[in-house]
């Protein structure tokens, strides 16, 4: 813990110029996302006698946090086993307009520490019940410059970051703890499109000249064992070869321009949604399910929709949002060829005085029948369902307890039952 707090503060050395503009953007997404926006936080160990107001003054914002998932397996045929999922980030946004004489340029770097018991390995699911757990790693995430012009209508962006972290990921993730629903849809890998915490390579261009649509597409490197070619993130590189995913977007009732991967508090005001449709490929050679042939090239479409339905006041949050999506792989070379995804989320449903959300959530993996054979069993569709709700008890602390239930586990046909609950602590 000690080192990754050095490292972090180190970048915040580097970066903690005296710039004057506002912060950039917020980049958190999953289970790092803030619910609340800058203003409305609060921290563990406070504003650093004040620093860390100053700094946010002349445009660097600097932040950490924990978030953990504490599950059980209530039921299923391994043997009960509590696991947690513990995540340390240290984030720098910084606005660098000032600094160059030339507004709309930004830079962004994050690195963490993370580790603990992976439930969703341990009982053989598909859909992992913690969208954030993967492996013990402590390292640089992403890092990031960015440039944006004519009102950020149109930006560029090149460094190391992760294709998951924004095509094809859930714009309401935060209110979802599942994998596919709190982060991004699970089989993208397939294609090895990067994930967060392992980024590589990558560089980005956005556009939405039009109020309500955007285009964007991001060129990556494609890596199928991450963690083994670059552990630190120190060393970004090419390792196999590049591949592409773009993305178009309509988001009636908002500016398109204003438009991020995923939503907060602020965002859900109002009457707005969000369409698109995706698609990544990736030109590799790729073997099919017998493993005696291969084919040249890989890919996966995806759709996504979220949409504000109801609203007590329609300038406010409090109401109710859905969420919808879909996407599909070739079966002949992917297992998990399609994903399914479906949620509904309560804003504001409690009478008390602090933020809450209530969600529930569905998700289906379908699994190829050509894989059959060679794994000597047909498949059934894993089927997963979720309720939880989100309490931020204080402007520091919130408290998200779930409950989920999985049927043809892994696709078999077991079940599992999860509890547990997600912590997560401004420091």
């Amino acid at each position: 813990m000690a080192r990754f707090l050095h490292f972090v503060w180190l970048a915040l050395c580097v970066v903690a110029l005296p710039v004057t503009s506002q912060t950039a953007t917020e980049t958190l997404g999953g289970a790092d996302r803030h619910e609340l926006a800058l203003p409305d936080r609060r921290y563990l160990f406070g504003d650093w006698g004040g620093a860390r107001s100053r700094l946010e003054e002349r445009g660097v914002n600097f932040d950490i946090r924990y978030v953990s998932d504490t599950l059980w397996n209530l039921k299923s045929v391994q043997p009960d086993r509590v696991a947690m999922w513990n995540r340390v980030r240290g984030t720098v946004d910084v606005d660098l307009g000032r600094l160059f004489q030339a507004g709309g340029w930004y830079f962004h770097a994050t690195a963490l520490w993370q580790g603990g018991g992976n439930l969703g390995a341990y009982l053989g699911l598909i859909a992992s019940p913690s969208g954030m757990s993967s492996a013990n790693t402590f390292r640089l995430d992403s890092w990031w410059l960015e440039k944006r012009w004519r009102e950020e209508r149109i930006v560029i962006r090149a460094g190391q970051f992760a294709g998951q972290d924004f095509y094809g990921s859930q714009h309401d993730a935060s209110s979802f703890i599942v994998e596919p629903m709190g982060y991004a849809l699970n089989n993208l890998f397939n294609t090895r499109e990067s994930y967060d915490p392992p980024s590589t390579p990558a560089a980005e261009v956005r556009v939405s000249t039009l109020r309500y649509l955007y285009l964007k597409s991001m060129v990556l490197g494609a890596e199928r064992d991450p963690y083994s070619h670059d552990p630190t993130g120190l060393r970004p590189q090419f390792r196999e070869n590049a591949m592409s995913v773009s993305e178009i977007g309509l988001s009636p009732g908002k500016k398109a321009s204003s438009v991020r991967s995923f939503d907060n508090v602020e965002s859900r005001k109002g009457y707005s949604g969000l369409y698109r449709f995706g698609a990544a490929y990736n030109p590799a050679t790729f073997t099919n399910s017998t493993g005696r042939r291969s084919r040249s090239g890989n890919y996966l479409l995806y759709g996504m929709a979220t949409q504000a339905l109801w609203r007590v006041d329609r300038r406010e949050a409090k109401g109710l949002d859905a969420t919808a999506a879909a996407d599909w792989i070739p079966a002949d070379v992917n297992l998990n060829n399609r994903v399914l995804t479906a949620g509904l989320r309560f804003n504001e449903p409690l009478p008390v005085r602090f933020h809450n959300t209530i969600s529930f959530g569905y998700v289906s993996n379908s699994l190829s029948s050509q894989f059959a054979t060679a794994y000597g069993r047909p498949w059934k569709s894993e089927n997963g369902f979720e309720v939880n709700a989100l309490l931020q008890v204080t402007r520091m602390l919130l408290f998200q307890p779930v409950i989920q239930m999985f049927e043809n586990a892994g696709g078999g046909s077991g079940r599992v039952v999860v509890v547990g609950f997600r912590t997560k602590i401004e420091l």
